[in-house]
């Protein structure tokens, strides 16, 4: 049945997290799994839930609407984690929903999220996109540019900014995309220094390469194919 499937999937990748997380003297704790449930249907993300996920991603704000109030008497308390693209004019209804914003690509949108959090009591937290890779295609700051700009980012007080966010190059594998991460958690230490912040977060491996990023430091890592794997959708 799709919900055995679905429950020994999440045990696995937990499984492949401490793993990998013991591999390199870290505490298995240290890190969370954000599940990624976009494009999923209810009906599958339910059983997720009943076995033990409650950080729940997706890419999507408009979908991300759609299934939180659809899973409003899902047994909890659930995290919603934004981890896509989010446009300013989408910014307002989506934060009182999330617990996390991962993917926060520029400062105009850093300060657009920052005016808004003073509408509500308790915004969610959020992470800076960085593009390690380098590609066109992908948002985010560069590393000089996230540097260049430590002291604007400190001045947004009311959004928390608790980290960085990025992607591997598309097509890498596992050991490919180690030198992103490597480069992630370099960035976000001199980041922390330039700014002041503690940004304990690192957002950062999927489902192809998150044992790796695990390795380099993620605390977070976004897998959601590997949960599906073996499952009728």
């Amino acid at each position: 049945m799709n919900s055995d499937r679905i429950r020994d999937n999440l045990l696995s990748v937990h499984d492949r997290i401490a793993v990998a997380a013991r591999r390199v003297g870290r505490r298995p704790e240290s890190v969370s799994l954000v599940a990624v449930t976009k494009k999923w249907p209810v009906e599958l993300i339910r059983p997720l839930i009943e076995a033990g996920a409650r950080d729940l991603g997706e890419n999507y704000p408009q979908e991300l609407w759609r299934k939180v109030e659809a899973l409003a008497d899902a047994p909890g308390p659930l995290r919603w984690h934004l981890i896509g693209h989010l446009q300013g004019n989408k910014a307002r209804r989506t934060l009182p929903l999330v617990r996390a914003i991962h993917a926060v690509d520029s400062l105009k949108l850093l300060r657009t999220l920052d005016e808004l959090a003073a509408e509500f009591s308790d915004p969610p937290v959020v992470c800076l996109q960085v593009n390690t890779s380098g590609e066109e295609a992908k948002h985010g700051w560069s590393d000089d540019a996230i540097l260049a700009d430590a002291e604007a980012i400190a001045a947004c007080q009311r959004i928390r900014v608790v980290g960085l966010m990025t992607m591997a190059a598309w097509g890498t594998d596992a050991e490919s995309a180690r030198p992103s991460f490597v480069r992630l958690r370099a960035v976000r230490d001199a980041l922390a220094i330039r700014s002041g912040l503690a940004l304990p977060e690192l957002s950062m491996g999927m489902s192809n390469d998150f044992e790796t990023a695990v390795e380099e430091g993620a605390t977070l890592v976004r897998v959601g194919s590997a949960l599906l794997e073996g499952v009728d959708a």
